[in-house]
């Protein structure tokens, strides 16, 4: 779950990372009264969880209130890539000297956190990793011990900041490790990190993502939840406790387990079909959520063909062909649906199928041929 920029820097403020004096505005006539508040000399900064706000004319600079408001009202009538802008973060122009890049996310590959600093702030950490990667300074952190003051100092020194700046500095890196791992967060940056003209850090942008599985443990973080961002069918999964992330193929998955889900994504790609959804009914799936499952896969018009792979454990392949049943009987979906059961009383939910001539398959394989030919047109999915 990814956090606006006016929520990261609430939190910043609150472990004493200093941030510029703002406030958030849904009117332009808010907009107006804020930046009359702090002097005038403004940022009017689109809330949208996308990047590129400021390419997209989201980020604007204001000389006066007037201006404030004008500046407010075209970018609240805005959408930036597909999003509307609903508020706006009035921000105190800050006098930028420096920018600088600072953030903590997950190594994959090291598995642990893993600190970055830049002395090019300002722009996308993914470019400057692509274009200067020189210029990114990365310290892996033991997650027993937290970031040591020592860490800090050498990202410091990597950046080239001043030496009367790396109290400070070391300061912010810390709060910033406190912010990540008490909010059980995947990526924590600010960006930039600024040096302004009277010696002091600010951080003038923020952002924090935040491990969706955690969110149980963080109701307040829960409610700051921003679902115009999100792909209303994830929306949907989320309410029936399935887990399902939209992709950009046409062969609609239905799976129980995130590794067999994964296995099937691979069968279908080496047969030279592109997956539309990772979806996973997880263990112990019954009927109704089943039902559930396939009304969100057809949810999205890009599916072609559906190939639901369900391998029997704790979950019951005949419950699991009932859902399918009650969903086919609800939606009448006009798609081809492939189906391979094994497991748990395969024998018994292959019947139940067989009785209403929908298309099964024995094997992953089959199966998987089947729904890609069916989404390239051949109604029959012979897989030859």
């Amino acid at each position: 779950m990814k956090l606006h920029e006016y929520q990261a820097k609430h939190i910043f403020s609150r472990f004493d990372i200093p941030v510029p004096k703002g406030k958030i505005a849904n009117t332009a006539a808010e907009a107006r009264q804020i930046a009359s508040e702090l002097g005038g000399n403004v940022i009017i900064k689109a809330q949208v969880l996308v990047g590129g706000r400021g390419l997209a004319g989201g980020i604007r600079l204001a000389k006066n209130p007037n201006e404030a408001g004008t500046l407010a009202a075209t970018i609240l009538g805005m959408e930036i890539k597909g999003l509307p802008v609903h508020r706006v973060l009035v921000d105190e122009a800050a006098s930028i000297k420096e920018e600088l890049y600072l953030g903590i996310t997950i190594d994959r590959i090291e598995q642990c956190p893993i600190f970055m600093a830049s002395s090019t702030g300002g722009v996308n950490i993914e470019e400057v990793a692509q274009t200067a990667p020189q210029k990114i300074v990365k310290v892996l952190i033991n997650p027993l011990l937290g970031l040591r003051d020592y860490q800090a100092r050498e990202l410091a020194a990597g950046i080239d900041l001043p030496r009367d700046q790396w109290k400070i500095f070391t300061q912010i890196a810390t709060s910033l490790w406190n912010i990540f791992t008490s909010n059980d967060a995947t990526l924590v940056e600010i960006n930039p990190l600024v040096l302004t003209k009277d010696k002091t850090l600010l951080a003038l942008d923020g952002k924090i993502t935040i491990d969706d599985n955690a969110l149980p443990l963080h109701p307040d973080l829960a409610e700051m939840r921003d679902l115009d961002a999100e792909v209303p069918e994830e929306i949907e999964a989320r309410k029936y406790g399935l887990t399902y992330i939209k992709m950009d193929g046409s062969i609609g998955c239905m799976v129980n387990g995130a590794g067999l889900a994964m296995a099937t994504m691979d069968i279908i790609k080496l047969h030279y079909g592109e997956p539309a959804n990772f979806l996973d009914i997880g263990g112990g799936a019954n009927a109704d959520r089943v039902s559930a499952a396939m009304r969100i896969i057809l949810q999205d018009p890009s599916v072609k063909s559906i190939l639901i792979n369900i391998f029997g454990g704790i979950t019951r392949c005949d419950e699991v062909a009932r859902g399918i049943l009650s969903a086919i009987n609800d939606i009448k979906p006009s798609l081809p649906i492939i189906i391979r059961l094994a497991g748990t009383n395969a024998n018994e939910g292959m019947k139940l199928l067989a009785d209403k001539n929908l298309t099964t398959a024995d094997t992953l394989v089959e199966a998987a041929k089947k729904a890609v030919m069916a989404a390239h047109g051949d109604q029959d999915g012979d897989p030859g």
